[in-house]
């Protein structure tokens, strides 16, 4: 890599560390602050994590895994309460990045598109529909919630994003490193009984 695609990763690393942005708008609010033209060519999502991964390393090795546990655990109540919808985890919790500022984000493959909508209204939860972009660049629905996660004493925001059940195959592709880009909730109890925190 570059040595410039290296500063601007090294730069969105921390932004994405300290102030919880996702890759992309890390990325171009780096190349703002480092003054280079908007039309500088950004290094790859793979190499913003590698970035972050080392800025963990460095400067949050003693929290860090103790506020991925948490959004871990948090994450796994929000996927058994949205168990029939076939929940996924992916981001930063799933992938092992996350810190306190991170959200969850569980994709939701489902039969009818406004069943999770409905789940959330009869069970009284707070929630804002929005349009996001998906794991195939393409418009999806995501229901927000803000849901206290007791381990952090803070606020979380959980993003449920809706997909076709049939999207579930595409899902499950592996990632230009070889990994499961999502997991199911079994993947994630797995992950909490595996990690000795």
């Amino acid at each position: 890599m570059d040595t410039l695609k290296s500063e601007i990763s090294a730069t969105a690393a921390r932004l994405v560390v300290e102030e919880g942005l996702e890759f992309g708008p890390a990325k171009r609010r780096a190349v703002k602050q480092l003054g280079l033209p908007t039309r500088t060519p950004l290094p790859g999502n793979d190499e913003v994590e590698d970035a972050v991964e080392d800025y963990l390393s460095v400067y949050c090795s003693d929290t860090q895994a103790g506020e991925l546990m948490a959004l871990r655990r948090l994450a796994l109540v929000w996927m058994e309460r949205m168990a029939a919808f076939r929940p996924y985890l992916g981001g930063a919790v799933w992938h092992g990045t996350a810190t306190h500022f991170s959200d969850i984000y569980i994709q939701l493959f489902c039969d009818d598109s406004k069943s999770a909508e409905i789940s959330l209204i009869d069970h009284q939860v707070n929630y804002v529909a929005r349009t996001v972009k998906g794991f195939k660049g393409e418009s999806v629905e995501a229901l927000s919630v803000h849901a206290f996660c007791p381990e952090l004493m803070e606020d979380v925001g959980v993003h449920l994003l809706i997909y076709d059940r049939d999207d579930v195959r595409g899902a499950l592709k592996p990632d230009a490193k070889g990994r499961a880009p999502r997991g199911d909730i079994q993947a994630v109890r797995r992950l909490l009984h595996d990690d000795p925190t």
